[in-house]
């Protein structure tokens, strides 16, 4: 017998291409045993050795777990990733991999969507999920295509970025000044205000990467390091924190819990950061070059700098002159302080 149909309808193909390689499988069609048949009837010639490859029943959870055993653990972030994909793959009911698709994401992401999950994170899972099966398909891990290449990310409304202006710059400061018990809170602020790093870039300064009125970065989010200059002031202040009270101690949270006592209201998830794009901001309403901003932050890409091009004075100054209302008679007061037409 090579095939023969079951009494529930499926097909059974039991093959014995050469004496003592024998193999037996069941498929839903007659077609697919008969490729199945064949295939095995010809590797087996060319190789007496072939058996075919078992059906990958691996889970979305133990896919994850591979792909940080191959990929994630060299990640800046790999055990935090871990975790949120962990985490993911709980939320999608734990599929199996081989068998998953687009439409069950789609669906799960609608129902965390409308239980109060930020669309910005589900695009980021969404991304994470990608890059696993991605890179598991790269290094022949699996054998099956991305079932999400096809799914878009969410579009979201773009909303401005926050930033505080002197006044609050300096209420901000001073209550974080005011907290005797954390002395490092407020000399780690001014690390962030002065050179646009992340907390946690400027948390993790030692007293080596402060010299020659720089502070360098070397644990950053890119993985590449850089120094920006700072002032002699700000220097002196390091280095003599770190000879009376060692490095810095993780203060992100009691950060937020001083910023809850000012009258500073932010969006949510924007608490130390606020002091990046507070320092990226200023830096472009002065005139800034948005190339040199982009060394200074690190950004990758220059889209991501972009961001902060419509605070710079100049920007799309022409859309004052070459609109179609513009009056070119006018004298140039008369063009600055130009008055919006009774009726069009």
């Amino acid at each position: 017998m090579a095939i023969e149909q079951q009494p529930d309808g499926r097909w059974k193909v039991d093959v014995e291409p050469i004496k003592g390689k024998r193999f037996r499988k069941t498929f839903k069609t007659k077609a697919e045993a008969q490729r199945f048949e064949s295939t095995c009837r010809a590797k087996c010639i060319e190789s007496p050795t072939w058996s075919p490859k078992p059906k990958d029943r691996r889970r979305l959870s133990e896919l994850c777990i591979r792909y940080y055993d191959l990929h994630g653990h060299t990640l800046a972030d790999g055990p935090a990733l871990l975790r949120t994909l962990q985490k993911l793959a709980k939320d999608l009911g734990d599929p199996v991999g081989s068998g998953f698709t687009g439409n069950a994401f789609c669906e799960t992401r609608r129902a965390l969507l409308e239980s109060g999950i930020h669309g910005k994170t589900l695009n980021n899972r969404l991304g994470y999920l990608k890059a696993v099966f991605n890179e598991l398909h790269r290094l022949g891990d699996i054998d099956y295509p991305n079932p999400l290449a096809k799914v878009r990310p969410l579009r979201l409304q773009e909303r401005p970025l926050s930033f505080l202006s002197s006044t609050q710059v300096q209420e901000v400061l001073e209550a974080l000044d005011a907290r005797h018990t954390s002395p490092a809170l407020g000399l780690i602020a001014r690390v962030c205000l002065s050179t646009g790093a992340r907390w946690g870039e400027a948390q993790a300064l030692t007293p080596e990467r402060v010299r020659n009125g720089m502070v360098t970065f070397a644990n950053t989010k890119s993985r590449r390091t850089r120094s920006i200059p700072v002032s002699k002031t700000l220097e002196k202040a390091l280095l003599i924190h770190f000879k009376r009270h060692g490095l810095f101690t993780n203060c992100m949270l009691t950060f937020s819990r001083v910023l809850d006592t000012t009258q500073i209201k932010l969006p949510r998830g924007q608490a130390t950061h606020v002091l990046r794009h507070t320092f990226a901001s200023h830096f472009v309403m002065k005139g800034g070059n948005i190339l040199t901003l982009q060394k200074i932050l690190g950004h990758t890409s220059l889209a991501m700098t972009m961001r902060y091009a419509h605070l710079s004075p100049d920007h799309l100054q022409d859309a004052l002159t070459l609109n179609p209302l513009f009056d070119t008679s006018s004298t140039p007061a008369d063009s600055e302080n130009q008055k919006a037409p009774k009726s069009i």
